[in-house]
């Protein structure tokens, strides 16, 4: 379980093609406090870390991941939000998020608007639903949504957020991981 309050931003060193699998190479600064089996979320997708050497650790996304994040857009270079998990004694300062991404969306726009930034995101899947003032996992990032629409949702970005995450770097038209709430999910799946 993870908060989807981003720790850090580590850069792709190297990304090895393992039959169907992606194996992904970063390098952290908080190396000394990670562990081989430790979960890992990387753009809101929770992987373990399956090897550590020097100041580089290794995961393996699987097929099935791949189509269904954006995991297998990374390149050499590419900076992934990270988070490890949370421990049971930690606050909940954002919210439950559990590292499994729903699906992928387009960012239709970004808007700077006196010192914060509004994103708006566009998907398929109708059945997932957001509501105004609830909580969504962009690229592992906990944020409210502050207008919501069929397939559509929009969040405000305060500066900090903007400038410690990799939103900075997100283009109209680029992809992003979704991860919808796990209560609104549940309440969807009853109300069906």
């Amino acid at each position: 379980m993870f908060t989807g309050i981003i720790e850090e931003m580590v850069e792709v060193i190297d990304l090895q093609k393992v039959g169907s699998n992606l194996n992904i190479f970063c390098k952290s600064s908080n190396i000394r406090e990670f562990n081989i089996n430790q979960s890992i979320a990387h753009n809101g997708v929770c992987l373990s870390i399956t090897d550590i050497k020097n100041n580089i650790y290794q995961v393996t996304a699987v097929k099935e991941t791949l189509s269904k994040t954006n995991l297998n857009l990374l390149e050499i270079g590419s900076m992934i939000n990270i988070e490890r998990s949370m421990k049971m004694s930690d606050r909940l300062d954002g919210h439950i998020v559990q590292g499994h991404i729903d699906t992928t969306a387009i960012c239709k726009s970004i808007k700077k608007e006196k010192g914060s930034h509004f994103l708006t995101f566009e998907y398929d899947n109708t059945e997932l639903i957001t509501v105004e003032k609830g909580s969504v996992c962009v690229n592992g990032i906990s944020l409210t949504v502050c207008e919501s629409k069929s397939s559509t949702f929009s969040v405000a970005i305060i500066p900090y957020t903007f400038k410690n995450t990799n939103l900075h770097l997100l283009k109209e038209h680029g992809i992003v991981n979704i991860e919808f709430d796990i209560l609104g999910k549940y309440i969807a799946k009853l109300v069906k």
